[in-house]
């Protein structure tokens, strides 16, 4: 995977993370600095879901 696709995964992400949980800032992304596992640590942190959850509903909101 090159840079550009990379980065493209990444705002994929953020959009569907976005979508689902409507309260994270830009920090909230800052924090996460581009790596999924970081994000998901901070959705944790934030909102209290097991990772297991968030990746089920992030895949939800992929398959839409």
């Amino acid at each position: 995977m090159n840079k550009d696709q990379a980065k493209g995964k990444w705002e994929q992400l953020k959009g569907r993370a976005k979508k689902a949980w409507g309260e994270l800032t830009d920090d909230d992304f800052k924090k996460a600095e581009g790596s999924e596992d970081k994000l998901f640590g901070v959705i944790q942190q934030r909102f209290g879901d097991t990772k297991q959850a968030i990746k089920a509903k992030l895949d939800k909101l992929n398959l839409k």
